[in-house]
């Protein structure tokens, strides 16, 4: 399960609503967010003053010298209806409203085959469900819970398949998928898409308790769905085995809608430089002062830590203070053009998909690239040291003043 904090501990990989809430609060309490937060505040826009100061929708929420918009990738629940869905004698719902239900001793159709399916298994497994059908469009890989096997796979720098890409696909074929193999995608590597990350999933179907069937949901009957169950291989909308499915529950594990960052000014929207292509993919190369962290987010491996979110907000730190470390828009969008080449020959858009040492490389690049962000190195990428960076920028602010450059915000 995502931590969003180092301190943060989880009792099980899916932890419930108020052991999140716990978690947060605890957090809230220890950085005196109360007197930083405002509430039932929509923002419908951001923009520049005078003094190049960032105001969220008028003067009155004052004046800012960086934004970040941590927005999220998870919005409203998608929730798509079903052909004769209407007609369905049992109840139908979202996966996203599991927590007062109760599966015990009914017969559970899961349409999806994503996390929230897994999850939505699970909890249907836990709560006594007498038969679990997860209906799936398509095949995603899945990995095990294993901190050094996951690290393996986010190992892979280069941040896209490559000519190796099948060793660890055929090892997690025969060493954690085994007699499930048929449930393995064979129409996409391993490097293309986010994998779910479960070690229980196959015990579950080894067991019984569950069901993975590949195939297209035609319409939904008065005690099931009728599913067009496919072989691997074949494609989404193939002939494949008619068939009633029955359930008393339906779960549409069907993800969430993406929010959206249309808040922010149209110079960040350029043509070429839209969201996810982005410096770092997170800085809109119009504004190095804003760092959408974690909202620009497509598909990636091992990204479900907190490192990186500590290193995006330290390094926008960095370009506030310092003037001479921040980036102009034209090398920006260098950078851009420099990692869709390299990212050529992926079988997806380069920003699409990244791992996690890729994502460490960039950080450390960017901050090597530039000899006046050396300074800042151990704090931007650890965390630590502010003082000595901090001092050094005094002593810049002199040069600056005889250069003609503005003064850094520390000498504000």
């Amino acid at each position: 399960m995502y931590r969003f904090h180092p301190s943060v501990k989880w009792d099980s990989g899916y932890p419930k609503q108020n052991q999140i809430v716990d978690q947060v609060r605890e957090l809230w309490h220890r950085y005196d967010l109360d007197e930083r937060t405002r509430f039932n505040v929509k923002v419908e826009k951001i923009y520049k003053d005078k003094l190049d100061r960032w105001i969220v929708n008028d003067p009155s929420n004052g004046r800012f010298d960086g934004i970040i918009p941590a927005i999220g990738t998870c919005g409203a629940p998608k929730m798509p209806h079903l052909p004769g869905q209407d007609k369905f004698k049992g109840h139908v719902l979202h996966s996203s409203s599991l927590d007062n239900e109760d599966a015990k001793d009914k017969k559970i159709l899961i349409v999806g085959g994503g996390a929230s399916a897994v999850e939505a298994l699970e909890w249907a497994v836990n709560t006594g469900a007498a038969e679990i059908k997860v209906l799936a469009r398509s095949d995603k890989w899945i990995i095990p819970r294993n901190g050094f096997v996951d690290a393996l796979l986010a190992f892979n720098i280069f941040g896209q398949e490559t000519l190796f890409s099948w060793i660890p696909e055929n090892l997690l074929r025969f060493f954690f998928y085994r007699d499930l193999r048929d449930i393995a995608p064979t129409d996409r590597g391993l490097f293309t898409e986010t994998p779910m990350v479960n070690s229980e999933i196959f015990e579950q179907i080894r067991a019984g308790k569950a069901s993975w069937l590949r195939g297209d949901i035609e319409q939904v009957e008065e005690n099931g769905i009728l599913f067009n169950h496919r072989a691997k291989g074949v494609p989404k909308g193939g002939p494949g085995h008619r068939k009633l499915v029955e359930g008393d529950m339906i779960i549409m594990a069907t993800g969430y809608k993406r929010p959206g960052l249309d808040f922010l000014p149209e110079q960040c929207f350029e043509p070429g430089y839209e969201p996810p292509r982005w410096f770092i993919q997170c800085f809109p190369p119009a504004e190095p002062s804003i760092c959408a962290i974690n909202s620009t987010y497509v598909n990636a491996i091992g990204t479900v830590g907190n490192y990186h979110i500590g290193i995006y907000t330290r390094m926008l730190l960095m370009f506030l203070v310092d003037p001479l470390t921040t980036p102009r828009t034209w090398w920006m969008k260098r950078w851009v053009d420099l990692t869709s080449t390299v990212k050529s020959l992926a079988p997806t858009k380069a920003f699409d998909f990244f791992t996690y040492s890729e994502l460490l490389y960039w950080f450390c690049f960017i901050t090597l690239i530039n000899p006046f962000r050396w300074k800042w190195a151990f704090f931007v990428l650890f965390g630590i040291g502010k003082n000595l960076p901090a001092n050094i920028v005094e002593k810049e602010d002199k040069l600056r003043n005889g250069l003609g450059f503005r003064k850094s915000k520390l000498d504000e």
